[in-house]
């Protein structure tokens, strides 16, 4: 009979410091006695739906889980390392192993809960417990309420029931690593090659996992202006993937920027938001009243829009700067998200799917947040008259026309295309529409 073990699987947590599930997993298997095998699964159902074969993020996570099995190889530890479903890899493994536990962290999203329920369901029937724990946020949930235990949809006062419970009860930290004796000794397990599924080796340099003390002091004053270098932290990608630990950033962040730390509640909040109010993250609108709205929905406009040639400098910018790097500013993500719901008429659905496709630190929670936001159908959202001016944007917050030149070059000469739409025509459009829409409101 094979050795009984525990498993550990990694999904949104790519790290060994201060995992939680992690922690929990090491910390029962040494009272019991028992090795913990750490896992991940490049999930077919996920990886099926990328088109781009050079996709960043699958080479980001491939990238990430070399370096941690070089790690742990160091130390006669390996991770195994598995491309098909989850149900398939949990089939595999209870051939090789006598599995008793399984652990993990929770994730919020639909596809996540149906999966972590049906993989919970499979592994009952095999009598092995399956184990979850929050990690990837600080609140979760029901954490932060209302004094009626009703969840917030406004973030300010939210975030005063979210600093009042951190300073009642500030996060604990769980340091893993010291508990490495305890994962399974075993000869390395071959991670599947990029080439095996499907995809290719891309252009990405990791940024550094280290926060800026210089961009987080100045993040009040610099955040807003996207040819602003080291203005913003960049460490979207990792919170995203979890190469660093949420808690450890808000703890050391917490006293150097308020509106740095407030950004991180932020975080909190819309997941919080997809906890209690699923149907945003299946393409529903929050104020269910704005899925009537009549959009125009013009696929030429739209094309013009994700290839950055709307004749909008500020716009055309945004999306150049996406396409090329996957990454956005988050002030720029504002412009072209009201642009494309307000300016064009175009579904916020769209543009949320686009998003999906090219951001490296795509988050179902925070991108659906975001793009409500900008049309007006979210939580705590920009009212819908508020449309923004990208002329007016551009001279507030990239006035010498540096971030916008990087990007796009020919700004002044007889390539660039004309406007495709005039701002004072498409507010007049966007108010009548919005107004006809929610007129029984």
């Amino acid at each position: 009979m094979s050795q009984p073990i525990y498993l550990f699987w990694f999904r949104r947590d790519l790290r060994l410091q201060d995992n939680t599930g992690l922690f929990h997993a090491l910390s029962a298997a040494k009272k019991m006695g028992v090795q913990v095998l750490p896992i991940f699964i490049f999930d077919k159902n996920i990886l099926e739906q990328l088109d781009d074969k050079e996709d960043r993020r699958v080479d980001f996570i491939h990238q990430t889980l070399t370096a941690l099995q070089d790690e742990l190889v160091q130390k006669d530890k390996t991770l195994w390392v598995h491309y098909g479903t989850p149900e398939s890899a949990f089939k595999e493994l209870s051939k090789k192993f006598d599995i008793k536990e399984v652990y993990t962290n929770h994730d919020y999203e639909p596809y996540a809960l149906e999966r972590d329920e049906a993989i919970k369901q499979q592994l009952a029937g095999q009598g092995i417990g399956f184990h979850t724990y929050k990690d990837q946020v600080i609140f979760e949930k029901t954490e932060v309420t209302k004094d009626d235990g009703q969840p917030y949809t406004i973030f300010t006062p939210y975030s005063n029931k979210w600093k009042a419970a951190w300073e009642k009860q500030p996060p604990v930290t769980h340091a893993s690593e010291k508990g490495i004796t305890h994962l399974l000794s075993h000869s390395p397990f071959a991670i599947p090659s990029l080439t095996t599924m499907g995809f290719k080796k891309t252009d990405l340099i990791i940024p550094s996992k280290k926060w800026n003390e210089k961009t987080v002091m100045s993040y009040t004053d610099q955040r807003n202006f996207p040819s602003v270098e080291g203005g913003t932290s960049h460490l979207g990608m990792h919170l995203r993937f979890g190469t660093i630990s949420i808690r450890q950033l808000a703890m050391e962040t917490k006293d150097v920027n308020t509106t740095y730390f407030n950004e991180l509640i932020w975080r909190d909040f819309y997941h919080m938001i997809l906890s209690n109010f699923p149907q945003v993250g299946k393409g529903k609108s929050f104020k269910a009243q704005y899925d009537f709205i009549e959009w125009r929905n013009n696929e030429n406009e739209f094309e013009a829009w994700c290839q950055g040639k709307t004749g909008y400098p500020i716009v055309d910018a945004g999306m150049r700067e996406l396409n090329t790097t996957g990454f956005m500013h988050n002030r720029v993500r504002m412009i072209v998200a009201s642009f494309l719901t307000k300016h064009l008429l175009i579904d916020w659905r769209w543009g949320e799917a686009y998003f999906a496709q090219k951001l490296l630190d795509f988050d179902l929670a925070a991108n659906n947040g975001g793009w409500q936001w900008a049309s007006g159908s979210g939580c705590d959202a920009a009212p819908y008259f508020r449309v923004f001016n990208p002329r007016l944007q551009t001279e507030k917050f990239d006035k010498q026309l540096k971030y916008i030149r990087k990007w796009v070059p020919e700004l002044e000469s007889f390539e660039y295309p004309k406007p495709i739409v005039v701002h004072e025509e498409a507010r007049v459009r966007v108010l009548a529409t919005y107004a006809k829409a929610l007129k029984d409101v």
